[in-house]
């Protein structure tokens, strides 16, 4: 594997990312890992996205009710 080396990053900057890191039960460079693989990789589509969230296991059968045909608007006025 390879490592990169981040030079000029702020105080301030460090520090909030050490919260974080330690929000989450990480070291800082796994925090920093986690913030670039975020960063640069695929987003999910849509429609995973909506099977992931309301599959089959969340969502219930909805029936339908009967819709009866309508008669077209006039638009010629």
């Amino acid at each position: 594997m390879a490592n990169i080396s981040v030079r000029k990053i702020d105080d301030e900057l460090i520090t909030r990312l050490r919260m974080r890191a330690t929000q989450h039960g990480v070291s800082m460079e796994e925090e920093v890992r986690q913030l670039i693989k975020q960063a640069v990789s695929d987003s999910d589509r849509i429609g995973d996205m909506a099977v992931l969230y309301f599959g089959e296991q969340y969502g219930d059968e909805l029936e339908l009710p009967p819709h009866l045909p309508h008669e077209p608007l006039d638009l010629s006025s």
